[in-house]
């Protein structure tokens, strides 16, 4: 049985073997603890079984050219499970559960950078058709959901994510 809940103090060094195994590499680990030190991880999910923490989620905050003064976007990333607990359904559970933290937390909309394939099934789609580009020349890949109906018409431009996306080395 899967458990999803905030993440901890404690939980810090698992989520960062997660990241660091997932993605076979630091750079996601990285981002993760620069936007947990920089305050900008404004949602952070874990996923446990057994009590050992298998998987993780991360939202941070967004900026977006053209939008209302009271716009609150977020960025969905990184999403990370253990190789081992992979293809069982706990990504998708921590997307789920981290879109509705999303909603009772009040965000308007949500970005990722992700396959194509994946993403639309949560209800994510292509962010060109709506008007929004990004900063990594991505197209098919960069999707949006809105959590906040009626947000989609009132945004537009360029999305930057936080500064630590680029120094901390990801390729996003």
């Amino acid at each position: 049985m899967i458990e999803i809940r905030n993440e901890t103090s404690d939980d810090i060094s698992a989520i960062r073997e997660v990241n660091e195994r997932a993605f076979g590499g630091a750079a996601e680990a990285r981002l993760v603890d620069m936007l947990r030190a920089a305050n900008k991880a404004v949602i952070s999910l874990v996923a446990l079984q057994e009590g050992h923490v298998v998987g993780h989620i991360l939202f941070s905050q967004i900026t977006v050219a053209h939008a209302p003064e009271d716009f609150r976007g977020v960025g969905l990333a990184p999403t990370s499970v253990l190789p081992e607990f992979q293809n069982k359904g706990i990504g998708s559970a921590l997307v789920r559960d981290g879109l509705e933290a999303g909603k009772r937390a009040g965000y308007d909309a949500v970005v990722v950078l992700g396959h194509p394939k994946s993403y639309p099934r949560f209800g994510f789609t292509q962010a060109k058709h709506h008007g929004l580009e990004n900063e990594y020349d991505a197209v098919d890949a960069f999707m949006v959901t809105e959590l906040r109906t009626g947000t989609m018409p009132t945004i537009r431009g360029l999305v930057k994510y936080a500064p630590e996306f680029r120094d901390s080395g990801c390729r996003r």
